[in-house]
């Protein structure tokens, strides 16, 4: 059984990470807060709609930029080894 303390330096050691889905989960329902706070403040339907996709448009291109620096992988040429005779 791991004890308290190697489990405390995994969870800094991901902090990085843990952020990232934070602001990943903010950006997924930022339309919808978008709207929330446009109703509050008794804005009509269509420019809450369109705020709301505004939002979310925005938080899509964020999401890809963040999964595409996230899901990138640096790609090193493998040596390749010659199998044969050697004449």
């Amino acid at each position: 059984m791991p004890n308290i303390k190697s489990q405390i330096e995994y969870l800094i050691d991901s902090s990085s990470q843990i952020i990232k889905g934070f602001i990943l989960f903010l950006l997924s329902f930022s339309g919808l807060l978008t709207a929330f706070l446009l109703r509050h403040y008794d804005y009509n339907g269509w420019i809450i709609a369109g705020m709301g996709v505004l939002a979310e448009l925005v938080a899509l291109i964020l999401c890809y930029l963040i999964f595409k620096g996230h899901l990138k992988k640096e790609e090193e040429p493998e040596p390749t080894e010659k199998k044969g005779k050697k004449s």
